[in-house]
């Protein structure tokens, strides 16, 4: 099953006075936002739906694990 083409609008990074060096990092962090890199790398390999669970749940214990240890520490200076 093919998935569905996703409409929205293309990313557009703009080359001012601060150089392409710049515009090229402001690129890197819109993608990374956009989640397109991550994307990428997933669809460079096939992957069985039995080890996209796997993934998926260990992916989803470790923000689980993350989100507790920082609800466990008690905030500072107050």
């Amino acid at each position: 099953m093919p998935s569905e083409a996703v409409q929205c609008k293309p990313l557009e990074v703009v080359v001012g006075d601060k150089g392409i060096e710049r515009a090229i990092k402001h690129l890197k962090r819109k993608l990374a936002s956009e989640g397109i890199l991550r994307e990428l790398k997933s669809r460079r390999h096939y992957l069985k739906p039995s080890i996209k669970r796997r993934k998926k749940q260990a992916e989803a214990a470790r923000r689980r694990r993350k989100r507790a240890k920082a609800d466990t520490e008690a905030p500072r200076g107050l």
